[in-house]
């Protein structure tokens, strides 16, 4: 199955256990794309012992799903993109959910 997962939070639980949601499902075989919008595109620099977002970020990397960030947002908070986290548009975002089987939002 394909699953689109759009976050748009940087609260440290919601964005951890949405990242935590596409590694459960990469490992289960299915193709995950997550795209980050609003104040998810800060979750890089969050630091939290509990909820370890830069350790699911890593492993969703490692399992290959795909990370895609609001341009328009990286560049209202003066955020450049990143190899983890390339510019992306409001096309992609779109061409996310028709790609995806299912979506879920966090």
């Amino acid at each position: 199955m394909k699953i689109g997962i759009i976050l748009e939070t940087k609260e440290h639980e919601k964005a951890w256990n949405a990242i935590r949601f596409g590694v459960t499902a990469l490992k289960l075989k299915h193709e995950v794309k997550l795209f980050l919008m609003g104040e998810a595109v800060e979750i890089e620099s969050i630091v939290d012992e509990t909820y370890d977002v830069m350790d699911q970020l890593n492993q969703f990397s490692e399992a290959n799903g795909e990370l895609l960030a609001c341009g328009t947002c990286l560049i209202s908070r003066k955020l450049d993109d990143t190899t983890s986290c390339p510019i992306s548009t409001m096309v992609d975002c779109v061409e996310l959910v028709t790609w995806a089987d299912k979506t879920v939002t966090f």
